[in-house]
């Protein structure tokens, strides 16, 4: 994900000058504001056990918190800086695209500026864009391009954003920090559905993707799956990860893994675990005995794994 110095950088020098370098030209359409979905709308709910001590809680649910917290967090600023903007008067319009910037301070390294066309259907397509002030003749570049479709209702719209790290190291090599890749987001609010695809360099610097599908129940119980196609470990070949959490809405789950391909050949390792609702483990078994089998796999809240295919 983005670093932390880079987003900070992008939200506070965005809403500091549109807040107060902006010169209202035209209103743009109301539904901009809502087309946008909050970050709270696109977040992954899992139970937070945080009052708890870390050694008491079940391994993969210790996984799948960290990584709904990392996914959560990579949606979340890009959500909160496009609808915090969206919010201010436009500083120019040209027929029916509404835009917010440039917007740089006398010593950034680079300038922004946010683009949202209006599709005339209801829908609408946004651009954040960069240019890098330290290149004489730059030329903006887009950073994160997203559309959204809010009109099945209120709380019920659908669309996707790309982000992409090299353009955003190419406008700003100064507080980019080492990002590398896109991640490409799509969700639907109706259907409680979020999906990402990472495309980035791993460790030793070779293509890797990541996916990631997560699903909410109306009951606040949600399904997780998490699947990535990256070396881990030996030779550079890649294997294939898969990780799949499922919870109810009190907070009993099962989490499974897979690992395949790669160094493995035609062999796989299937690890499972589940655990009740004080996040503690109840059941832990493996195909390789990479721990003792322990507990009762009657106390799961999911009694069998289900895995996506190979």
């Amino acid at each position: 994900m983005m670093t932390s110095k880079l987003k900070t950088l992008l939200i506070t020098s965005a809403l500091v000058s549109v807040a107060t370098g902006c010169v209202k030209q035209d209103a743009p359409p109301e539904d901009i504001q809502r087309a946008i979905p909050t970050a709270d709308q696109v977040k992954i709910k899992l139970p937070a056990a945080s009052q708890r001590m870390l050694g008491d809680l079940a391994n993969y649910y210790v996984v799948t918190r960290d990584v709904t917290r990392t996914l959560n967090g990579g949606t979340a600023w890009v959500l909160i800086l496009i609808h915090a903007i969206v919010q201010y008067p436009v500083t120019s319009t040209s027929g029916n695209v509404y835009t917010w910037g440039p917007w740089s301070d006398a010593l950034d390294p680079a300038e922004y500026k946010l683009d949202v066309t209006d599709n005339g259907d209801g829908t609408y397509d946004y651009i954040l864009s960069g240019r890098n002030k330290t290149v004489a003749g730059s030329s903006f570049e887009n950073i994160i391009d997203g559309h959204a479709d809010p009109r099945p209702g209120h709380l019920q719209g659908n669309g996707d954003f790309k982000i992409d790290f090299d353009a955003g190291k190419r406008v700003n090599p100064v507080d980019s920090g080492d990002a590398k890749g896109t991640v490409v987001v799509s969700y639907d609010l109706a259907a409680r559905h979020l999906d990402m695809v990472a495309m980035a360099p791993d460790a030793n610097n070779n293509p890797a993707m990541f996916e990631y599908a997560y699903n909410e129940s109306s009951d606040g119980g949600g399904d997780m799956v998490f699947n990535a196609t990256a070396d881990g470990g030996g030779t550079a070949a890649a294997e294939n990860i898969v990780i799949r959490s499922r919870w109810q809405g009190d907070g009993a789950g099962r989490g499974d893994a897979r690992l395949a391909g790669g160094d493995l050949g035609t062999s796989q390792a299937i690890a499972s675990e589940c655990w009740n609702t004080l996040f503690r483990r109840t059941f832990y078994t493996d195909s390789v005995n990479w721990q003792p089998t322990e507990g009762n796999v009657a106390d799961c809240a999911y009694g069998t794994p289900d895995l996506p295919p190979l």
